[in-house]
């Protein structure tokens, strides 16, 4: 089949850059497949990163997309799905997370859906922080695509609570492939400046304030001095309540920071290094880093928020945490090292062979066929 995909491609980097690029790679196999990406994604005033674009030691995916789409210009939303168009696609795939994005992948969406079978991808429906009128551009652009794919019953949900009657597939969100090999965990602590003795926690990713960084800083203020968390990953803001939290409860030397963006070549150190990836949030739908834990083997410790649960419980991959706060992981963290470690790694295992990219693939195609023009 004829795709066209609009999303975030090479030369912007993260999490969703690296689903695209992975799903992009897979779809053209057997398909004739053209990806599309944004001349701006967010303005500077609305990212509160350091940069959107690969830098050195991001072990990106390389793909030769065309820069068509201006988020904030609407005269490039017109361009946009005119150039789309001249490509006569069978499908247009986007990926949807945010509000933000509904004007511009929404008028694109709308042109084609008449002529191409417009699916998108759904990583959040309604947003961890919700603001007024985001409902309304949410709605704008699902009423603009012609079926979804889920990967969470939190987002399945959410887009049924707003479309009613929408067309759409579940599939679990498949794991990261371009991280490479997992290291040897002494080394991995080493070069990492890590204790080898202590029992590690990691907390990676982005640090925004739903994700918890707080609860788990107050969670190993409560665990003895054999247990050491790890904070690994760009801050969206400033870390300076967190700084303080963490001297006010004098667990400076319980916890190890890498509070700037942690490029691809690095992160195999930190999944290696670490015991189980620790997941405090208040809220989510689901999450990317477990993908990226589970391709390390590395079982996950999780609230029981969202579609989180979802990833983990089924597949028998780690534990989850009754409610978001800070006794209740503690004694999660602690319960995790009393039961068998290894029986959570051979699972992880066991689902790595379900969660591929060409079953997604393989998904959006059936589903593009089950719609009718």
């Amino acid at each position: 089949m004829k795709i066209s995909y609009l999303s975030t491609f090479y030369p912007y980097r993260g999490g969703i850059a690296q689903f695209n690029a992975s799903l992009y790679n897979q779809l053209s196999v057997n398909n004739d497949v053209k990806a599309y990406t944004f001349t701006l994604q967010y303005p500077r005033l609305l990212f509160p990163g350091t940069t959107q674009m690969v830098q050195k030691g991001d072990n990106a995916l390389v793909i030769d997309s065309e820069r068509v789409l201006n988020t904030i210009q609407p005269l490039s939303y017109i361009s946009a799905a005119r150039k789309i168009k001249t490509d006569k696609p069978d499908i247009l795939i986007t990926k949807f997370w945010m509000p933000y994005f509904a004007p511009s992948l929404g008028y694109v969406t709308g042109k084609l859906k008449n002529r191409s079978r417009v699916i998108s991808i759904l990583d959040n429906v309604i947003p961890h922080e919700l603001r007024y009128g985001d409902l309304s551009l949410i709605k704008y652009f699902l009423n603009r695509n012609d079926a979804f794919i889920v990967m969470s019953e939190t987002v399945k949900r959410d887009l049924l609570k707003l479309k009613p009657d929408a067309k759409f597939v579940f599939h679990p969100h498949p794991l990261y492939e371009h991280f490479g090999d997992k290291i040897q965990k002494p080394e991995a602590r080493s070069r990492l400046g890590l204790p080898q003795d202590k029992k590690i926690i990691l907390c990676y990713g982005f640090i925004r304030d739903y994700k918890g960084i707080d609860l788990a800083i107050s969670a190993v203020s409560r665990l003895g001095d054999d247990y050491h968390l790890v904070i690994a990953g760009e801050v969206y803001g400033s870390f300076d309540k967190y700084q303080s939290q963490i001297d006010e409860l004098n667990t400076g030397s319980k916890i190890s920071l890498f509070t700037r963006y942690i490029s691809d070549d690095e992160t195999p150190l930190f999944f290696s290094a670490a015991d189980a990836c620790l997941l405090p949030y208040k809220s989510a739908t689901q999450s990317g880093i477990v993908a990226i834990a589970y391709h390390f083997d590395l079982p996950v410790i999780a609230t029981n928020v969202g579609g989180l649960s979802e990833m983990i419980e089924p597949y028998g991959a780690g534990i989850m945490i009754d409610k978001p706060e800070p006794s209740a992981i503690a004694e999660s963290i602690k319960k995790f090292f009393e039961l068998n470690i290894d029986e959570f790694i051979a699972n992880i295992q066991s689902y790595k062979l379900k969660a591929t990219w060409k079953s997604l693939a393989d998904t959006i195609i059936n589903l593009a066929g089950d719609i009718k023009k």
